[in-house]
């Protein structure tokens, strides 16, 4: 699956440019996952590198397929200066980990939680899964394999989460952009929900 990696950062360096930083972590009893650092103007992308080495699996499925299966890698955008977004290497690999380690399928619309607060003094903890497509294209494999979908992950704060969780994921997105958020700021305070 190495020439499956090779053409993923292939395609994350053709759509962000070269990495200027790089990190690994590696999980008990899972695949070594790289998060590389992409920085434009006052954005900084991090983007996954290893989560789509193995399809993602349907939890309650018997057995699973080492063939077919979504696959996917995730990108957050911050602007910098801001906060001390480096440290979220750490998280967004443990995020990229949970299909392995949990048994999770991350698909667009999906919350996922860390725990934690993403990078030092952050009010986010909680991303939400967007659409693939936008900032990097789908990467095509050779049948019978599945599309790598590069997912942007959009920072929640608590208040936020808990309100997708009643409303839905488009009810967010629909707030967040009537409101004019801008989902980069790495301070940024929850949007109104009243």
């Amino acid at each position: 699956m190495s020439d499956v990696l090779e053409q993923v950062e292939a395609r994350l360096r053709s759509a962000l440019g070269a990495p200027d930083a790089r990190a690994a972590v590696t999980f008990l009893g899972t695949d070594r996952i790289e998060v590389l650092r992409f920085a434009d103007g006052d954005v900084v992308r991090y983007a996954t590198l290893g989560m789509s080495a193995q399809p993602m699996t349907d939890p309650t499925a018997a057995l699973a397929d080492p063939v077919r299966g979504p696959r996917a890698e995730l990108l957050i955008s911050v602007r910098t200066g801001r906060a001390d977004t480096d440290k979220v290497l750490r998280p967004l690999a443990v995020l990229a980990a949970s299909p392995q380690v949990e048994g999770v399928v991350v698909a667009p619309g999906a919350s996922l939680d860390v725990g934690e607060p993403l990078w030092p003094e952050a009010p986010f903890s909680s991303v939400l899964v967007a659409e693939s497509g936008g900032l990097v294209e789908n990467l095509e494999l050779d049948e019978p394999l599945e599309p790598v979908r590069f997912l942007p992950l959009l920072p929640m704060t608590a208040n936020e989460a808990a309100w997708k969780r009643v409303h839905g994921a488009g009810a967010l997105e629909k707030r967040w952009l009537t409101h004019g958020t801008d989902l980069r700021d790495p301070q940024r305070r929850s949007v109104p929900l009243d």
